[in-house]
């Protein structure tokens, strides 16, 4: 069976829940191999394994954390041309796009961003992605070169399959292209202790009917009752009410939870855009006209502010 390779987006070794959900994938269509770069890269070896991957190759190079894509898209062109494979997959972060790109020019093969599913194909994988606002399904191949793929988080479930897990250092040869951009500083996140939005399995949205700054910790009270992350509409972001990497939309953060509950968001296309193809969708907003509507399973006519407390209060009930 034919090997597909599987970039692996990890913490000092703590593997994140879209790369499981490659290998998931990755097994459907040949031998997932598992490409772990940077300090912590060993220490994927065991979750990876048991999720199916049947090899590791593994680099603790310093230059990935030290610049920008480049020395990641170097890797993955070694272990490309270690492998010949017969696909590469990628997460689909802002990063993990711009790696998918870069290695697709180099090795001369087409590219497909955003995929929410992969089979396998007579002429070679086959994704489908949601487009046009989740408007319409497509399914489509790469019909030159191998296909490099991304993947959106939550775009299948995962599944363990023990697999040997192998590990085996990847040779690397970084050239003066993977150095020239370098990192001078970080500062971290200041953490809420939340799922990260675009992985999260339920996520809580606030918008306009929110009416302010001062009220989004009913969002939040409801999204933490629930173990959610918390999203915003493109119009409280603009108004200052909530931070921009919270933005759900077109021109925000695409998410594709299993649950998206939006509270005082009308459902204007540009954030339905980046929120239409989660699993199920629950709206509360006070306007029964409101497009949101059109998309739900199910919507609740009623003002937020009476709605989302009880909400609250009896998810919390019922936890106790």
């Amino acid at each position: 069976m034919a090997e597909v390779l599987v970039y692996v987006d990890h913490v000092d070794g703590a593997v994140r829940k879209p790369t499981l959900e490659l290998l998931t994938l990755a097994r459907r269509i040949g031998e997932p191999v598992a490409v772990a770069l940077g300090a912590g890269a060993a220490d994927t070896a065991a979750a990876l394994a048991e999720h199916g991957a049947v090899k590791v190759l593994t680099d603790d190079a310093s230059e990935y954390a030290e610049y920008l894509v480049v020395p990641k898209v170097e890797a993955l062109q070694a272990a490309y041309e270690a492998v010949s494979p017969a696909a590469v997959l990628v997460p689909s972060s802002a990063e993990g796009k711009e790696i998918a790109a870069r290695l697709a020019l180099r090795i001369g093969s087409g590219v497909i961003t955003d995929a929410v599913d992969l089979e396998a194909g007579d002429e070679g994988p086959v994704a489908t992605q949601s487009v046009f606002a989740a408007s319409f399904t497509t399914k489509s191949r790469v019909v030159k070169g191998i296909p490099v793929i991304t993947v959106k988080p939550n775009s299948v479930a995962v599944g363990a399959a023990p697999a040997a897990g192998a590990v085996e250092a990847l040779a690397v040869s970084f050239s003066e292209m993977a150095t020239g951009t370098k990192l001078t500083a970080r500062t971290p996140r200041e953490s809420t202790g939340r799922p990260e939005l675009t992985e999260a399995a339920i996520v809580v949205s606030g918008g306009r009917g929110v009416n302010g700054a001062e009220n989004f910790p009913i969002i939040e009270a409801l999204a933490d009752s629930l173990g959610a992350a918390v999203g915003a509409s493109r119009a409280a972001v603009d108004a200052g009410w909530y931070p921009h990497t919270n933005q759900v939309g077109q021109t925000g953060k695409s998410v594709s939870p299993q649950l998206y509950i939006a509270n005082g968001i009308s459902g204007a296309i540009q954030h339905r855009a980046g929120m239409q193809t989660s699993k199920t969708i629950v709206a509360v907003n006070k306007d029964a006209e409101a497009p949101i509507f059109e998309l739900v399973d199910y919507g609740v006519v009623g003002d937020l502010f009476d709605v989302v407390p009880q909400l609250t209060e009896e998810i919390n009930t019922r936890k106790g």
